[in-house]
């Protein structure tokens, strides 16, 4: 089983690392959670990409692309959407490579039971890492995670969330800001009572 680890910094923050599946801090203390679990950072990112947009507009000089208007975009059971979305590409011999997204406005990422939310993400296919930023919420089931940031390592499978991110609030809607901290919850066994 992958190892956690928790690190503080003079300044407060708080990192909290989990590995390959999620959650497996929650593993570890609910005693069993499979690490077959669908989670965002198990996710295939050199599968093909699929978009649904209000508009669309491909800069074919600048090698990027604008869609606005409630964008989703999947990729082999990985869904993202936002209100914006720029993606940058590169031009590879008449067939579009995409290199990065970047999505603001409502940021959702949902795969599996997992789900991770923000103001803005970028998603870096070169080097396969997905970052969000500003009022981050992780959840998968009934354990929640609250930051300024995430980062997802798609190929280490290592997530971390930090308190706060540069330019970014650390308040969750819902939840009060604990000055640059990680919150959050995890269920724990509800065995049968001992008398």
């Amino acid at each position: 089983m992958p190892e956690t680890t928790k690190t503080r910094t003079p300044l407060g923050r708080l990192a909290l690392a989990w590995g390959i599946g999620g959650f497996a801090l929650t593993a570890a203390l609910a005693g069993g959670m499979s690490l077959a679990a669908q989670g965002i950072a198990r996710h295939d990112s050199r599968a093909p990409v699929t978009y649904d947009a209000g508009k669309f507009v491909l800069d074919d000089r600048g090698n990027q692309a604008i869609a606005s208007g409630g964008v989703i975009v999947t990729q082999a059971g990985l869904r993202v959407q936002s209100d914006r979305m720029l993606v940058n590409f590169t031009d590879a011999g008449g067939q579009l490579e995409i290199q990065r997204i970047t999505a603001t406005g409502g940021v959702i990422i949902t795969r599996g039971d997992e789900r991770a939310s923000g103001d803005s993400a970028v998603y870096d296919f070169g080097r396969r890492i997905i970052t969000m930023a500003g009022n981050v919420a992780l959840r998968r089931g009934s354990d929640t995670l609250n930051g300024g940031r995430l980062v997802i390592d798609l190929d280490s499978g290592l997530s971390t969330v930090d308190g706060s991110a540069a330019g970014g609030s650390s308040a969750t809607p819902g939840q009060p800001s604990r000055g640059g901290r990680v919150t959050g919850t995890f269920a724990v066994p509800q065995g049968e009572k001992k008398n």
